[in-house]
């Protein structure tokens, strides 16, 4: 109609008309250019791999974080049984934490009074903190914080089990990684005259609050090694005199036969599931298997080790006897 384009806003101002005006503005060769490779599946934010590659990497995150956590978290020995024997035994301990409004008794006043009695402090804490510190253990109201195990070193245990005056008798763990597994075997060390227990700084439990538990605080009276290398500690061992006998289910005898008890030795227990590793079972002079009855193929390490050196008291008190 005339007059229309006169009219405001019926024709486009100069430059405002849209695409392109002239040449295509090197669009055209953008386009058919490639994108590069195709990024990999759990690279795609909307692919499941995508998904599953975050989760998995959040539970790994969140798995650091607690480990973090309990580094952090003090040493401790939870429940009244075990802290009472603990301070009974003479557990070098820091700190009592006594949770606020629990019922009392006779363990827990014994633990109270054994603690202030050493000197060791003793906290009214709340229970959720309890809790907290010590990672939702079964603490029932009390627990004992120990400082880090002060290891001996090889020789000085050899020298402590040569100073009393009987055939040296020590214990060495193969690769026992269960801190329970260690803490009976110490507690069994300590109930059949043994003069020390040797770990090997690779590939074994540590003495920590979980050890001292089982251990009921028997650890503080038996000597703990660690040893660098446990095959060259054995061998020189042997060149001081202590035989070196391995328990294993492919033995040489049985405990029946332990004819070495007598003597100065060292009984080395290895791990349940993998045994004794090669190198130290070619350093024992003999292996010794424990004869049972029915079809069990094996026992737990630590009651092995009790087993081994219950026999080996027998036979040192019925040498002792009949002299």
């Amino acid at each position: 109609m005339a007059g229309n384009d006169k009219r405001r806003g019926a024709t486009r101002k100069p430059g405002s008309k849209k695409g392109m005006v002239k040449g295509s503005g090197g669009q055209r060769r953008k386009g058919l250019e490639g994108k590069g490779p195709t990024p990999k599946a759990k690279d795609r934010v909307p692919h499941p791999a995508k998904k599953r590659a975050d989760a998995a990497k959040a539970k790994t995150e969140q798995q650091n974080r607690r480990q973090r956590e309990q580094r952090e978290l003090p040493e401790l020995v939870a429940g009244r049984n075990p802290v009472a024997e603990c301070l009974r035994a003479g557990v070098p301990a820091t700190g009592l934490y006594v949770a606020q409004g629990i019922d009392t008794d006779d363990r827990v006043k014994d633990a109270v009074r054994n603690a202030s009695d050493k000197g060791i402090s003793v906290l009214d804490v709340p229970r959720t903190e309890l809790d907290r510190i010590t990672g939702g253990a079964l603490h029932q109201g009390v627990a004992l914080q120990v400082p880090p195990y002060k290891y001996a070193h090889p020789e000085d245990v050899l020298t402590h089990a040569q100073d009393s005056g009987m055939p040296p008798l020590l214990v060495a763990l193969d690769g026992v990684t269960d801190p329970r597994n260690l803490g009976a075997v110490i507690r069994s060390a300590a109930a059949f005259g043994a003069h020390g227990v040797i770990l090997p700084q690779r590939r074994s439990a540590g003495i920590t609050a979980v050890a001292w538990r089982t251990s009921a605080g028997t650890a503080a009276q038996l000597p703990v090694a660690m040893a660098v290398n446990l095959t060259r500690t054995l061998k020189d061992l042997k060149s001081e005199g202590l035989m070196v006998i391995g328990l294993d289910a492919d033995s040489d005898i049985t405990s029946d036969e332990l004819e070495l008890a007598t003597g100065p030795l060292v009984v080395v227990v290895g791990s349940e599931g993998r045994g004794l590793s090669r190198l130290v079972r070619d350093t024992c002079d003999q292996t010794v298997s424990i004869p049972m009855a029915g079809q069990v193929e094996s026992l737990n390490a630590s009651v092995a080790a009790g087993v081994v050196l219950s026999e080996v008291a027998r036979r040192r008190r019925t040498r002792t006897f009949s002299r």
